[in-house]
């Protein structure tokens, strides 16, 4: 069964005979998923591959060679490229086929010193950017081996008028995936190693406060097991998220539903089709998609 089924409450997002469809293979490790209505395609990052490509019906085309090994990505509400960049430590923005045109730096250092590698990012609807900054793109595969110049791994918020990022919180071992409550009154950030999700109030400043722990024990934090990393909302406020045998299904009162089984460890996920209900997950050497009976939580480039 594609579908582990742990609540019966899953079956109101997902069918219980859906099954995972295997879009492409023959990657290194894929990730940052990013779906484009208007073109009908699919952005993904292949990671140590250093190429950043394009997945649509009529197949796998190159976008970009080299990324910069480009990780997470998402659009503004302008419908400009948003990409977390691990060789250059930079949050950079550009035009929205993700060729590299009109390529632009958001944020590559805090007071004076080099970001770790920006890994992922969202943008709220009164276009505010917030990015998570671990320290895997100064590792080898995934970036470039060097020193780090920052002393911490946070998450930071650009304001819509841009300006330098904001450290908003510090105490992460890696923190990673990102995503909004649908009201965006929350702000969830998955910590990888330590394999949870704290969930944090997202005040009217756009800073978060009242940090807490929201889901523990995602598996055990080893790679090859499967991890949390990437993470997405649905409309009702349910979060997705990597961890061991897929994708990890998860209601906004804590309850794990299920699990969506992939075969390989799945880097990241995200919505597209023409309803947003397709579930996109690019993992390890392979794309993969479900259908859902769902649709993800409607971002300012979703509306």
């Amino acid at each position: 069964m594609a579908v582990d089924v742990k609540s019966e409450k899953l079956h109101e997002l997902v069918d219980s005979q859906a099954q995972v469809e295997k879009l492409a293979t023959g990657f290194t490790f894929t990730e940052g998923p990013l779906w484009n209505k208007e073109g009908r395609y699919l952005l993904f990052s292949d990671m140590p591959a250093d190429i950043r490509r394009r997945w649509s019906e009529a197949g796998v085309t190159e976008v970009a060679n080299p990324s910069n090994k480009g990780n997470g990505m998402t659009y503004d509400a302008q419908g400009r490229l948003l990409v977390c960049e691990h060789v250059t430590s930079s949050l950079v923005r550009m035009d929205p086929d993700g060729t590299g045109g009109n390529r632009e730096t958001l944020a590559s250092h805090y007071e004076g010193k080099e970001l770790n590698s920006p890994n992922d990012v969202i943008v709220a609807n009164d276009g505010s950017i917030y990015f998570s900054d671990p320290w895997y793109g100064r590792m080898p595969v995934f970036g470039i081996e060097r020193e780090r110049e920052l002393g911490f791994q946070g998450v930071y918020r650009i304001a819509p008028d841009g300006g330098d990022p904001q450290l908003l919180v510090d105490d992460f071992e890696q923190p990673n995936g990102l995503c909004f409550s649908p009201d965006e009154s929350l702000l969830y950030i998955n910590d990888t190693p330590r394999a949870h999700i704290r969930v944090f109030d997202r005040k009217p400043d756009g800073t978060i406060g009242n940090g807490r722990m929201f889901f523990e024990n995602i598996g055990s934090g080893v790679i090859e097991e499967g991890i949390p990393d990437g993470m997405k909302c649905d409309e009702h406020g349910n979060i997705y998220v990597t961890g061991p045998a897929g994708v990890w299904v998860i209601s906004p009162d804590a309850e794990l539903l299920g699990v969506i089984a992939v075969p390989e460890n799945v880097g990241n996920l995200n919505w597209g089709g023409n309803a947003w209900s397709d579930l996109y997950m690019p993992s390890t050497t392979s794309l993969y998609r479900i259908s859902m009976k769902v649709s993800g939580n409607r971002l300012s480039y979703m509306t």
